[in-house]
């Protein structure tokens, strides 16, 4: 799924590419899954938003917010380009027809919303992680960063827990961490309060260094932009590099089920 580094790097893209586009026709929810949110009636889309212009794009932490005129579209999913209108999916959640006879479309792959909502209204549940500081800006600190370490329901959990629950961390998830406790020589299963203090200075240099790789490079290579091409970051630990020996050591990279998805490791390098 897309998580930060893919938000940031989509957000741009669709900032370049979109913007400008009249919107001439919304299919909203054609597909229905359980884990489709939308904000407000989905046939009310094509309403509200056909025959306005999309201004621009910004990609947040943990969504893609799109100015459309005098509306604001918030969405979490993948939004895929179809310069020549065509290689649209069968099943989607929400389809942009553009005059020009290009369309965007989205199809969530585990869970996804779309929020549409007046520009410049008060922050909903979806924008109100917007305050919390993002590991890409100065403004994400070791003091920051150790208030969420110190806080009595984190240290209840694991390093995993901690970092992929609760949005803690906006748009940090299952799959961005692999490389970044990798990176700090970290189990996934590590108890947060066993976590000595050379450790925490690890895990933060490796949260805000391996997050702006990711997004430096165009995301992770397994996960798509908005042209359907994978990102340009090579990750150490993920489905395509399982079995293979690990980078640092030669031991065998692993896989298991922990905490809701799939975590893979070095057991030799990180530890637990």
């Amino acid at each position: 799924m897309m998580e930060l580094p893919e938000f940031h790097v989509v957000g741009k893209q669709i900032d370049e590419t979109l913007a400008g586009k009249r919107i001439e026709r919304v299919v909203a929810n054609f597909s229905p899954r359980k884990w489709a949110w939308f904000k407000g009636d989905p046939a009310s889309y094509h309403g509200r938003l056909s025959g306005k212009t999309i201004r621009g794009a910004v990609g947040r932490d943990s969504h893609i917010n799109m100015s459309i005129d005098d509306l604001c579209l918030s969405i979490t999913p993948p939004l895929r380009y179809h310069e020549d209108g065509k290689g649209v999916p069968k099943k989607h959640q929400l389809l942009l027809e553009f005059s020009d006879g290009s369309v965007a479309s989205s199809a969530i792959q585990m869970w996804g919303s779309y929020y549409l909502y007046d520009e410049g209204s008060p922050k909903d549940e979806l924008r109100g992680n917007d305050w919390k500081p993002s590991p890409l800006t100065e403004g994400f600190t070791k003091a920051y960063f150790e208030s969420i370490v110190n806080d009595d329901e984190a240290k209840k959990t694991s390093v995993k827990g901690m970092l992929a629950t609760k949005q803690r961390i906006p748009g940090v998830g299952n799959g961005v961490i692999q490389d970044i406790l990798w990176t700090a020589r970290l189990h996934p299963r590590l108890p947060v309060s066993e976590l000595t203090s050379d450790e925490i200075d690890a895990l933060y240099g490796a949260l805000r260094g391996v997050l702006r790789d990711m997004t430096e490079q165009g995301g992770r290579d397994t996960e798509k932009d908005l042209f359907g091409n994978f990102g340009g970051y090579k990750t150490i630990l993920s489905q395509n590099t399982l079995g293979d020996p690990c980078p640092a050591c030669g031991g065998k990279i692993e896989r298991k089920s922990y905490l809701g998805g799939n975590v893979y490791f070095c057991a030799n390098c990180q530890r637990l």
